[in-house]
């Protein structure tokens, strides 16, 4: 039996597709070719193989997030999956809040940042950069987003570069999209434990 999860946490729940996804052992070659470059670089998710029902976005798709979430220089990792996770908190994507919280857990070696978030929510005690880099991610995910100068101006203020920034609005712009199309596809779900 399973349940649909409904609050945040870093432990990264299943995902359910509501489209069966891709058997890859039924793929066509043009969604082998399109599989090749997986998101994290790691493995092939049932999120990912549910995308390879349309070759042509997913091909696309995937070396985007991978330039926007992996490549070197700029915001730091650990930054991007803050950026990621404020706009995955705004939309209510509990499954991309989990793998983003606990990306950036491990990558900053503290889980209170995302404890803070998670019990707080909005009105966590953050540092300035980190207040900075959530509030904006925040604004900018909503819909429509609220993000305005101000947000930049308090960004750069945090010590943020022009370049750091470009990246947080990257991230954040990403995953206001990506997550409006994993809440339509799938839900994020738990084994239930029967006694």
């Amino acid at each position: 039996m399973t349940h649909i999860v409904t609050k945040f946490t870093r432990s990264v729940p299943d995902w359910r597709p509501r489209v069966v996804p891709v058997k890859l052992e039924d793929a066509t070659p043009e969604q082998l070719d399109a599989l090749k470059v997986t998101p994290s670089n790691t493995k092939v998710s049932d999120y990912v193989l549910t995308l390879a029902h349309d070759v042509e976005s997913l091909s696309v798709r995937s070396p985007l997030f991978n330039a926007i979430m992996y490549d070197r220089g700029g915001m730091s990792r650990a930054e991007r999956e803050l950026g990621a996770l404020g706009a995955s908190m705004v939309n209510h994507c509990i499954y991309c809040a989990a793998v983003h919280a606990d990306r950036h857990a491990k990558l900053a070696r503290d889980e209170s940042v995302t404890d803070e978030l998670f019990a707080k929510g909005e009105r966590a005690d953050l540092n300035p950069r980190d207040r900075a880099i959530f509030d904006f991610s925040r604004k900018a995910a909503e819909a429509p987003p609220t993000a305005g100068p101000e947000d930049i101006d308090a960004l750069r203020k945090a010590g943020l570069s022009g370049e750091e920034i470009f990246d947080l609005i990257l991230s954040s712009a990403l995953f206001g999209w990506a997550n409006r199309l994993m809440h339509v596809l799938g839900d994020p779900v738990r084994q239930k434990e029967t006694a």
